[in-house]
């Protein structure tokens, strides 16, 4: 079996490759079970609560991955990240493994690959403005993979904690980007173009009457009924779309605007699946808000892993 280290694993999954061979995966579809999840409680408090994420998927193609994914929100008390994740590829036709890859990145570029490619579909043609919340692994990806969909040129980054958005600010204006920190939450949300939320938050963080009209709400850092990033009222009146079915059931964003009334299920518009399929063109005008609610799924898993086996750079 052989293994591709973290550089190995992100060198072929450049956001100019990632987000068309997703968009070709859930163009072709593939064999995805509902995924496992399991709560662990140690006896280390609150700082030792997690989940562990167990998710399948197998294609035609011949591949078939499984993912093990451990998010453990209390490891930023310990300077840790607060996900880990490994990912084993097979061969589909006889069960012979044929890699061990870093789940990490996987992970963190196929959520940013999925965010783009959304916003592909649903962002304004000229959406310039990203305003990112969070500042974790897969927020510092963002900048980059909408810019390889929209013609992004200006970034607004917040997080809870403000220095934390000081920090990645300064880190993207070293990489050449025109970025500020965002103190007002609202007067930024205001402003953009697109809101792309990457964080782990349990309490809603922007609010449905500071969307402005024609702008994109990206909501992928949530993905349990107990998370949510934004309030009922951002649903209001936009047009939803998710990534799979299953955000009906795992998303808390999507759970509280049904159970306030302001979506139904019936109203969501479709799933990243029937963009990629042509079924739905997405955005149909300038003026109206469109929302993308993202869980994440093992198709997008199994397409940037099927990319790093393709490469052959290996150690």
């Amino acid at each position: 079996m052989k293994h591709f280290d973290e550089a190995a694993t992100r060198a072929p999954l450049g956001f100019d490759r990632l987000v068309p061979a997703l968009r070709a995966a859930f163009a072709a579809g593939a064999q995805v079970p509902p995924r496992h999840v399991h709560a662990i409680d140690t006896t280390a408090g609150a700082s030792g609560k997690g989940t562990v994420l167990i998710m399948p998927a197998w294609s035609d193609a011949g591949f078939l991955g499984i993912k093990t994914i451990n998010i453990f929100p209390g490891n930023s008390e310990r300077g840790l990240p607060g996900l880990h994740a490994t990912y084993v590829l097979y061969d589909a036709r006889t069960g012979v493994p044929l890699a061990m890859m870093d789940g990490n990145e996987i992970t963190a570029r196929r959520t940013a690959a999925a965010s783009a490619l959304g916003a592909s579909f649903l962002a304004r043609a000229d959406a310039r403005r990203l305003l990112v919340l969070g500042t974790g692994r897969i927020a510092r990806m963002l900048p980059a993979a909408h810019a390889s969909v929209r013609p992004i040129d200006e970034l607004w980054v917040w997080n809870h904690r403000p220095e934390g958005a000081q920090a990645l600010a300064a880190q993207w204006r070293a990489e050449g980007w025109n970025a500020r920190a965002a103190t007002d939450l609202e007067a930024a949300v205001r402003q953009a173009d697109i809101v792309s939320c990457a964080t782990l938050a349990t309490s809603p963080l922007v609010r449905g009457e500071w969307l402005a009209p024609g702008s994109h709400l990206d909501l992928i850092g949530s993905f349990t009924p107990a998370m949510r990033e934004a309030d009922a009222r951002c649903f209001d009146g936009a047009l939803t779309w998710v990534d799979t079915e299953e955000a009906l059931q795992k998303s808390g964003d999507l759970l509280d605007a049904m159970a306030a009334g302001t979506l139904r299920a019936e109203e969501v518009q479709g799933t990243l699946a029937m963009l990629c399929r042509g079924e739905h063109p997405g955005r149909t005008n300038d003026a109206g808000r469109t929302v993308f609610k993202a869980v994440g799924s093992a198709l997008e898993d199994l397409a940037a892993a099927t990319l790093v086996w393709q490469s052959g750079d290996v150690i």
